[in-house]
């Protein structure tokens, strides 16, 4: 499965780069195939792995932040493997195409 999620501190104020380093410091750390962009980390796995990647990575920000907000979203494929580059990969040839 491919999940995109989003952690964000909630009450630390304006600049939250440094707690939100700790969640993709979490996913970077977990071994599991991942990309993170402007906006989304996505995580590439089984349920059971990518689900307790995600939970430790909204616990690292909870011990910065009073609050943590998510926002996640699955692409739930079994049996499906490299999708996390495949799927961009797919993108770049059709564009390159006349």
């Amino acid at each position: 499965m491919l999940v995109a999620f989003s952690v964000t501190p909630i009450g630390i104020g304006d600049e939250v780069g440094d707690v939100v380093a700790e969640a993709v410091r979490v996913v970077r750390e977990s071994g599991l195939p991942n990309r993170t962009d402007a906006m989304f980390t996505t995580v590439e796995g089984e349920w059971d792995e990518v689900m307790a990647v995600v939970k430790k990575a909204v616990e690292a920000v909870a011990e910065r932040a009073p609050r943590v907000s998510l926002s996640l979203k699955a692409d739930v494929r079994p049996g499906v493997t490299g999708a996390i580059t495949a799927k961009v990969e797919h993108i770049e040839r059709v564009l390159k195409q006349p």
